[in-house]
C-alpha cells in the first residue's frame, strides 16, 4: 500500500528485503522510482494509482541491479530512465541471451522464487551524461550521480519536496555495499557520500533503496554512519555498527555474511595487487 512521506511524494514497501518504490506525482501523472519487485505488489501499486487518479507518465532506476530494473505492462509505457552509465552497464550484462535465466535462478533460493516480471527488465534510455533533472511535468527531481555501489547509481533529490530517494544507500537495515570490480569502491563510497552530505540540509525525509524511510533528524546520522563503516573497511577493521552483528535487525542476520564478503574480497585484492582501499 502507498503511504506518503511528503506533499505528493508516497512510498510503497515491498515485504522482499524492504525494498522502496517511490512515487511522486506530477502535472499529468506519476514518476515512477524503483517500481516493486513481486507481480502482486506491481499489481498492488497500479491499483493505488487507480484509485488516486494518477497513471505512470514516467520512471527512473536509480541504479543497474536487477531489483530496481523491472517493470510491467500494468503501468503503461511510459519512458524509463537513468543515468547514461547506469543504463550501458544493464545493457551490456543483458547483452547476454542467459543474463534473465541466472536471475531466475539466483531467486529460486528466495522467498519469491518465480514471483519476478522479468520480462521487461532493464528496458531504460540512459539520459545525457550532462543532464541535471530529470526530464518530465513535476516537481524538478536533481539527478546526483556517483559511483558508488553501482555504474552510474543515481540519488535523486526532489528538491520542491524536500526528499533525497537514496538508491542503495543510507540504509538502517544494509550495510554499505561497494562495487568491488570498481578500481577504488573505498574512495568511490565516500566521494557519494561527501556529495549527499552536500544537499543533506535540503532534506526532511530520506528514502533508502532497502530499509525504513527516515526523517530530517535522520540524514546526516545515517551519512556518519555509512562514512564510518567505509572508514572501517578502509582500515581492515571491523565497525561498530549496529547492522551488523547480534544488534541486527531480526530477519537480517544475513547482512553480517555481506560484511565479512567485503572484508574478504578487499584483504584478496590487496594481496594481489596493493589497489588502494
Amino acid at each position: 500500500m502507498l503511504r506518503q512521506v511528503a506533499e505528493g511524494v508516497l512510498v510503497h514497501e515491498s515485504e522482499f528485503v524492504q525494498s522502496n518504490a517511490v512515487v511522486v506525482r506530477g502535472r499529468s501523472g506519476v514518476l515512477l522510482i524503483d517500481p516493486g519487485v513481486t507481480g502482486s505488489e506491481i499489481d498492488c501499486l497500479v491499483n493505488d494509482l487507480r484509485e488516486l487518479g494518477e497513471s505512470v507518465v514516467a520512471g527512473f532506476s536509480t541504479h543497474p541491479d536487477w531489483d530496481h530494473l523491472l517493470w510491467h505492462t500494468r503501468l503503461g509505457e511510459a519512458p524509463r530512465y537513468s543515468t547514461a552509465r547506469c543504463a550501458a552497464s544493464i545493457g551490456e550484462e543483458l547483452s547476454d541471451p542467459g543474463a534473465k535465466a541466472r536471475i531466475a535462478d539466483h531467486l529460486l533460493e528466495t522467498e519469491i522464487a518465480g514471483q519476478v516480471p522479468l520480462e521487461l527488465l532493464g528496458l531504460v534510455t540512459g539520459l545525457p551524461a550532462e543532464t541535471t533533472y530529470i526530464p518530465w511535468q513535476g516537481p524538478q527531481v536533481r539527478i546526483i550521480e556517483h559511483q558508488a555501489h553501482a555504474p552510474g547509481h543515481a540519488g535523486l533529490l526532489i528538491e520542491e519536496r524536500g526528499v533525497l530517494v537514496a538508491g542503495d544507500m543510507l540504509s538502517d537495515v544494509l550495510v554499505p555495499m561497494l562495487d568491488l570490480d570498481a578500481a577504488n569502491p573505498i574512495e568511490d563510497y565516500l566521494t557519494a557520500l561527501r556529495l549527499l552530505e552536500g544537499v543533506a540540509s535540503d532534506v526532511d525525509v530520506v528514502v533508502p533503496g532497502h530499509g525504513s524511510v527516515g526523517g530530517a533528524d535522520q540524514v546526516r546520522e545515517r551519512i556518519d554512519q555509512d562514512r564510518a563503516y567505509v572508514l572501517a573497511l578502509r582500515n581492515g577493521q571491523d565497525p561498530a555498527d549496529p547492522r551488523v552483528g547480534p544488534s541486527a535487525k531480526p530477519g537480517w542476520e544475513w547482512v553480517s555474511d555481506v560484511h565479512e564478503g567485503q572484508l574478504q574480497r578487499l584483504a584478496r585484492r590487496d594481496e594481489r595487487d596493493g589497489a588502494p582501499r
